[in-house]
């Protein structure tokens, strides 16, 4: 049963990603240049008009806005995929969890094209491969289980609370803004940085971009609260979205 589910959500993925293309030819290409135009009003303003940016700014802010977007996409795709295939839910006898791994699972394979030319991007700029790449899978797993964590729960609340997706939006934007995707950590007063510390996304973000530009190797130990958080949360999503799984049927009535 168990490999049942995980060839269904292999193969939709596969099919998700190629109706997508056969759809729009701007799919892919909108993915990147969504970040592309934040970055470069985020690089006018900070680097720029405020001259606040420093001299690594733009890779800085390369990674940082790629990455986010990566999990935005995953809690909000993965968030709303219930909600959207309620129909299908009423119709076909299939587990709800299939709908948010499909939609994560397709935004992570965009992630992993659009991450490919960042690398581009920063071999380009003098950041070249270096001996801490190793722990980047490490790293990209800790991000994708705390975004799919996030995403299941959103996507059992919302089919009981669609406009809950108005306050999520909000709720994102206010986490970006707080968790150094568009500053660095150094730049937080010292008395406030334990607050950062405790912010998932703060950490993998400071993770990544020190492997990346530094070729340092991550925060072990704050990496692994992170993705004890992660495995926590996911547990409680998906227990949300099984216990919920008979109310969705009757929601697409």
């Amino acid at each position: 049963m168990r490999l049942h589910f995980v060839e269904l959500v292999l193969f939709s993925t596969y099919a998700e990603l190629r109706a997508e293309a056969a759809r729009s030819y701007l799919g892919l290409v909108w993915w990147v240049l969504e970040p592309a135009m934040m970055m470069g009003a985020f690089w006018l303003v900070f680097d720029v008009i405020l001259k606040t940016g420093g001299p690594d700014y733009v890779p800085f802010l390369l990674i940082g806005m790629t990455l986010w977007q990566w999990m935005k996409s995953c809690i909000t795709h993965g968030g709303y995929a219930i909600w959207g295939s309620l129909p299908m839910v009423r119709q076909v006898r299939l587990p709800p969890l299939v709908f948010p791994l499909i939609a994560m699972l397709s935004d992570t394979v965009k992630f992993a094209c659009i991450f490919v030319l960042l690398l581009a991007i920063l071999w380009a700029l003098g950041y070249p491969p270096n001996a801490a790449y190793w722990a980047l899978p490490i790293v990209f797993c800790a991000i994708f289980l705390a975004a799919a964590g996030a995403g299941f729960v959103i996507s059992a609340l919302v089919p009981l609370v669609p406009d809950l997706r108005f306050v999520i939006e909000q709720v994102l934007m206010v986490v970006m803004f707080l968790s150094g995707v568009i500053f660095p950590l150094e730049r937080v007063p010292e008395h406030l940085r334990w607050v950062m510390a405790l912010n998932p996304v703060a950490v993998v973000m400071d993770d990544a971009r020190g492997i990346l530009l530094h070729a340092r190797l991550p925060n072990w130990v704050g990496l692994s609260k992170v993705a004890i958080i992660s495995v926590v949360l996911c547990a409680i999503g998906v227990v949300f979205v099984r216990r919920l799984a008979p109310r969705f049927p009757k929601l697409a009535n």
